[in-house]
């Protein structure tokens, strides 16, 4: 156990990155934070959200479900933003120059970003993390960021459901149209007026005391559920509207 003197301290919550940057980057941060700021914000209100659940309640946002680790795939992470704005919910950001447009973009929707992944300052965000936890916040991760490789869980929720006794769960957003980007993780941007269905796993909570291989199941058990969740909701986004599954605020 490290002692009071050794041990990590975890940066404030809403600190960006401190590192320097030239003019052309402090040039482009600005240009782009703004400029998606603005794309979701135009286009956002146009979506036509629902949600479903494997366990109902399981919303995130919802004061009674506080706090849960939710872990998400890093190309829907336009509509969750939007639908999730304002409520203070804590998400990791890389430490890379695409991290910190990442992290003013989110900030501006009202996001705690913190700061670090799973290559650089990864304990440290862990800290600031379950610290929110006990502050009665979420926490999201965006789980296959910062460069993927897509569709791959990192074991960071499980680590921190360990640490924190707060329950993981997974979530994805399909959409009925929406372009796709040629990215690594084939971002997401939905068209305006679209479908959006939210589809939200069943909570699983991490032993105090778990071992090298409850954790290794823990993990399987979160990809399992991401993978749930992501088939779920692009087989019936477009029921969107219907009965079973009612436009939100409709």
């Amino acid at each position: 156990m490290s002692s009071p003197t050794t041990a990590v301290e975890p940066e404030p919550p809403h600190a960006l990155d401190t590192r320097p940057f030239s003019l052309r980057q402090r040039i482009l941060l600005w240009l782009i934070s703004w400029a998606s700021y603005l794309a979701i914000s135009l286009i956002g209100p146009t979506l036509r959200y629902s949600v479903s659940w494997e366990e109902p309640p399981a919303v995130p946002g919802s004061t009674y479900e506080k706090p849960v680790i939710y872990s998400f795939w890093h190309r829907a992470t336009f509509a969750s933003a939007w639908l999730w704005r304002k409520i203070g919910i804590a998400v990791m950001v890389s430490r890379s120059f695409d991290g910190e447009y990442i992290a003013r973009t989110l900030e501006r929707l009202g996001f705690v970003a913190v700061r670090g992944s799973s290559s650089r300052g990864g304990a440290s965000a862990l800290l600031g993390l379950k610290d929110q936890l006990e502050q009665g916040n979420l926490v999201v991760f965006t789980i296959d960021g910062p460069r993927g490789p897509k569709y791959v869980a990192k074991p960071g929720p499980v680590r921190l459901s360990r640490a924190s006794a707060a329950p993981m769960a997974a979530f994805y957003i399909a959409h009925s149209d929406a372009w796709v980007l040629k990215t690594w993780d084939e971002l997401m941007i939905p068209k305006p007026f679209s479908k959006a269905l939210v589809r939200l796993s069943g909570k699983m909570l991490v032993p105090a005391d778990a071992g090298d291989e409850q954790m290794a199941e823990y993990h399987r058990q979160l990809q399992a559920a991401l993978e749930r969740v992501t088939q779920f909701a692009e087989e019936h986004v477009a029921q969107v509207g219907s009965a079973e599954f009612p436009i939100l605020g409709g």
